[in-house]
């Protein structure tokens, strides 16, 4: 009977402490709830998609409570804006946005993607028409660029269990809600004025106020920040280093092509095209299409150059296929004809830079103490280059003599007691009449009538 109330008991004993260290983990997890803290400022580009993906899947994994954007941008690109409204509508993690102070045109699309929608005092949401960037302006968007990003918005709405309508006039100021925005107008609400028209849920002062209004007390934040890759492709992606960088690929590559072998051009080209695509490939953007396409451009323009000079079909079809590929990888998800005309005019404005970079180039080029090792001059003075006559015949300029046989224009005549081959300067010289060397090029001796031949010939007429 002992030995059995001493297995109970020893049993009994286990099960508690087995009870207790499960329970301890789950204990400590709900006691400080964890939520990744995530800073959307400044311009929205392309960089802050997989920047955003990332910390999602990272708070996934580490069993996090919610994922927390800090807002406070005017806005940017359309299609970095759309990606992040998917990976937000789709995260398995709570989203909560907190706008401090302000989410502007693509900022607001992302605002409306998460689930739970905070707003500082004084905070404002909206104005969220597309514009397409030009050089040095702005101008709006075309009815297709508008339609598209309206539903967007609505789209976005509707899952979140917002006015759709609200968040449709916030993009077309052709909607018009009686008591909230006139027709011609676009929508901008004010913290207030987002609670009263339920856009927004909560007003909040700071993250942690924030966090409490949304029902998670004690959380325990970690900050989320960008690692060195996604700094850099959010550095290669902007539209100046993205157009800088085709330039110097598109100049390094015609140098490569107009001087073989120095490799230098070509690896500095080859190596800005491999940046340009390689940042642009991790925001999705560039795929094997757009590859292909510029590869295939740039093979038919040294087929153009090596192989078939002067057709011109090759070198067309090559460049409008460059231009497509390099413009196809500038472009993303919505993209109109304004918009993808824009990608076009970059291309094209990188393409003319690079070609006015080479001609320039092999105009110094000649001059530079490496280049004179390269590239061949244009011209050389005779005094320089191979002459194959010897320089004795340089002592007959000047000299007086008589044609020995008829010049026609060669032929042979007696100078000063020596017999040379001569040629006229392109009349023809009869027999025994006198002449003068008057120049000597390369291995030529030319002559003339003499002086004194050519005044007696005219008293004779």
């Amino acid at each position: 009977m002992s030995l059995r109330i001493l297995v109970a008991a020893t049993l009994s004993f286990l099960a508690t402490a087995l009870s207790f260290l499960s329970t301890r983990p789950a204990a400590a997890q709900t006691s400080a709830p964890i939520v990744y803290v995530i800073p959307i400022e400044g311009v929205v580009d392309l960089g802050l998609a997989p920047f955003l993906s990332r910390t999602i899947r990272e708070a996934q994994e580490a069993g996090a409570a919610a994922v927390l954007l800090d807002i406070n941008t005017l806005g940017g690109r359309v299609d970095a804006a759309v990606a992040m409204r998917d990976a937000l509508v789709n995260s398995p993690v709570r989203t909560i946005a907190f706008v401090n102070p302000r989410a502007i045109s693509a900022g607001a699309l992302i605002a409306l993607a998460c689930e739970t929608l905070v707003m500082t005092e004084g905070g404002i949401i909206g104005a969220a028409a597309p514009v397409v960037a030009g050089a040095g302006e702005s101008k709006p968007g075309d009815e297709k660029s508008v339609s598209y990003l309206r539903k967007e918005f609505r789209a976005t709405a509707e899952v979140r269990k917002r006015p759709p309508e609200l968040a449709e006039a916030m993009v077309d100021a052709d909607v018009e809600i009686a008591g909230t925005i006139d027709k011609g107008k676009l929508l901008t609400l004010t913290t207030s004025e987002a609670l009263e028209r339920k856009v927004a849920d909560f007003t909040a002062p700071s993250v942690a106020a924030a966090l409490k209004a949304a029902g998670i007390n004690g959380a325990q934040l970690r900050n989320a920040s960008e690692t060195w890759a996604e700094t850099f492709v959010r550095f290669l992606t902007h539209p100046i280093v993205s157009s800088l960088l085709m330039s110097l690929g598109l100049l390094g590559i015609l140098v490569e092509i107009r001087t073989p072998g120095f490799a230098v051009p070509g690896t500095v080209g080859v190596l800005s095209l491999g940046l340009f695509f390689w940042g642009h490939w991790i925001v999705r953007l560039a795929g094997w299409e757009e590859l292909m396409l510029v590869s295939i451009g740039l093979a038919l323009i040294a087929l153009e150059v090596f192989v078939l000079p002067g057709t011109t079909l090759a070198g067309i079809v090559g460049t409008l296929a460059l231009v497509a590929g390099l413009g196809m990888t500038l472009v993303g998800a919505g993209a109109t004809v304004p918009v993808v005309v824009n990608a076009l005019g970059r291309v094209a404005a990188s393409l003319l830079l690079a070609m006015a970079g080479a001609f320039v180039l092999f105009r110094l080029l000649p001059t530079l103490p490496f280049g004179k090792q390269l590239v061949l001059a244009t011209g050389m003075d005779a005094g320089l280059g191979y002459i194959s006559a010897p320089e004795s015949d340089h002592r007959w300029l000047g000299r007086s003599g008589t044609a020995v046989s008829p010049l026609r224009p060669a032929g042979i005549a007696e100078i000063e007691g020596t017999r040379l081959d001569v040629v006229s300067d392109g009349g023809f010289i009869e027999a025994g009449v006198a002449i003068e060397v008057s120049r000597v090029d390369s291995n030529r001796i030319v002559v003339r009538r003499a002086s004194s031949q050519k005044d007696k010939d005219t008293h004779e007429q």
